[in-house]
């Protein structure tokens, strides 16, 4: 049977347990013991913590795979890919050769899967080559740089602002 003993100093930092088997043995441990533990484990989470601060998802995300390398397209330009990732061949419109506002549709039996907008106007990627509503359509916003759409691109529309 195990009994316990608390030995109360004047100096309430040298508080020690005495604890009695039934072998007679003892072991004396301190507070300060306690003390230190609590200390590196607090030390040890703070590393840790500091650690995932500095690995925010951005990087933990962009450390797991690297990002696409952007395709050429210059500035003023709305540039749609054959494939993924912006490869394949490059197709560019221009506002001096694009009707604003208009549906513009890919030549027959094209279709794009990644493109860049750098027109500096919104434009909409259409999945329907009449520019309908009944498939999907996203608008992509100036500066937009997009390696993979949600469907097949077969129209575009540039929007004036």
């Amino acid at each position: 049977m195990r009994h316990i003993h608390r030995a109360h100093h004047a100096r309430r930092t040298r508080r020690t347990r005495r604890i009695h088997g039934a072998a007679g043995a003892h072991r004396v441990r301190t507070h300060r013991d306690q003390g230190f533990r609590r200390a590196a484990l607090s030390t040890a989470l703070a590393a840790v913590a500091a650690l995932l601060t500095f690995l925010t998802p951005q990087t933990a995300v962009s450390a797991a795979a690297p990002a696409p390398r952007l395709g050429e397209c210059a500035a003023g330009e709305l540039c749609l890919w054959e494939r993924a990732d912006f490869k394949g061949p490059r197709r560019t419109h221009e506002l001096a050769d694009t009707d604003i506002e208009s549906c513009v549709p890919l030549p027959r039996g094209a279709s794009a899967a990644s493109l860049a907008n750098r027109t500096g106007r919104p434009v909409t990627a259409y999945q329907s080559a009449e520019c309908a509503g009944t498939g999907e359509f996203d608008t992509y916003p100036s500066g937009s740089w997009a390696p993979r759409t949600d469907y097949r691109v077969r129209a575009v529309k540039i929007w004036e602002s």
